[in-house]
């Protein structure tokens, strides 16, 4: 692993407006680059918007659809490698997707989201496998926003286990538009779950939210709130993001480096232990 600039992109996302979303992106994409970025994180659902009825018709393919094609040219122009979550269709199914895309536009990872909030459930099917890719940065593993909040972290977990220096995290966070983030600080939700994780693996977690409002699907007026996250191997606050359906913003951090002890017991040291 070698030391590394992020970019997370607390975009904007139109629901159900592929177009515009995708040009927005391609726009942010293109200054993360000219500020130094090695790697851009892009929201949840970034194409069309978590749980906006469009899923259903304009979900994209993977690698020949209109979002992955945009996203693997943007890395290409750009020489960096792109992170972003989208709304994939396979066959006869659609699924809430995250991507990682090499400097020259080739499908490194892609991960499909396994802890769907009930809400999400007539829209997209449920992931089975969770990966990493090592590359010249580091080994680096997906996951997508409540993915974190699985029952004692088991999935965040189970990348810490496969060796992740790095957990990206495609995200949508959606709150009412009263709620008292004054009161009730909604980072603290992401970091008690990201936290007790980061700092039992030594590994960096990194979550961005989009902001805007949501106008269609079960949780239409909504608002996405961004308020992105970023814990070091320490599981220590490295950047927050602003708060706020008007918050979009890129935000750029530093990823550095992790030095770790051997992880996993083992039945042996676990015998050893109970004896």
């Amino acid at each position: 692993m070698k030391e590394f600039k992020l970019a997370l992109l607390q975009m904007k996302i139109a629901g159900g407006k592929k177009k515009e979303n995708l040009l927005r992106a391609e726009k942010m994409i293109t200054e993360s680059a000219k500020n130094g970025a090695d790697i851009c994180l892009l929201p949840e659902a970034m194409n069309l918007g978590w749980t906006h009825p469009s899923a259903l018709n304009d979900a994209d393919t993977i690698p020949d659809g209109d979002t992955f094609t945009t996203l693997a040219d943007s890395a290409i122009k750009n020489k960096l490698f792109i992170c972003s979550g989208l709304v994939e269709k396979e066959n006869n199914k659609i699924y809430n997707t995250a991507v990682l895309i090499s400097p020259e536009g080739e499908l490194l990872l892609r991960h499909r989201k396994i802890n769907e909030l009930e809400i999400g459930h007539g829209y997209y099917a449920q992931g089975d496998r969770l990966n990493i890719w090592e590359c010249e940065l580091g080994t680096i593993g997906l996951m997508i926003c409540s993915d974190a909040f699985a029952e004692e972290r088991v999935l965040s977990q189970a990348l810490g286990y496969l060796g992740a220096d790095v957990i990206l995290s495609p995200s949508s966070w959606a709150l009412p538009p009263d709620y008292d983030n004054k009161s009730k600080p909604c980072g603290k939700i992401w970091y008690d779950h990201y936290h007790p994780v980061a700092k039992k693996f030594a590994v960096w977690i990194a979550g961005v939210s989009n902001v805007g409002r949501i106008i269609a699907g079960p949780w239409q007026g909504y608002h996405c709130i961004g308020n992105s996250l970023v814990l070091d191997s320490g599981g220590n606050i490295k950047l927050e993001g602003p708060f706020g359906v008007n918050a979009e913003s890129i935000l750029y951090t530093t990823i550095k480096p992790v030095i770790r002890p051997a992880r996993g017991t083992g039945w042996i040291s676990y015998w050893q232990q109970k004896s």
